[in-house]
């Protein structure tokens, strides 16, 4: 009788272990993405054909990250030319 109760708590003790915890998942942000090209073409492609799966937030960072790095800063003043065009 002792033996299979002392078994049954060593069974017991090993159930209660510590446990992993979930991983999280970590969406980059825009400045993270505007710098590196490769990964932000990597996911335009996959936003365009899987948008579901990645999620609206990464997708909609993504756009954001494409749009800043097209436009830039957005402190660029317009100087225009010094003789005007001849048509």
């Amino acid at each position: 009788m002792r033996r299979p109760m002392l078994l049954l708590l060593a069974v017991m003790l090993t159930a209660c272990g510590p446990q992993k915890t979930p991983r999280k998942i970590t969406v980059p942000t825009v400045e993270e993405l505007a710098a590196d090209p490769a990964r932000l073409k990597e996911l335009r492609q996959r936003c365009k054909t899987d948008r579901a799966s990645l999620g609206d937030v990464l997708c909609n960072r993504v756009a954001e990250a494409t749009r800043k790095r097209f436009y830039g800063d957005g402190n660029t003043t317009y100087t225009p030319p010094e003789a005007p065009p001849k048509f």
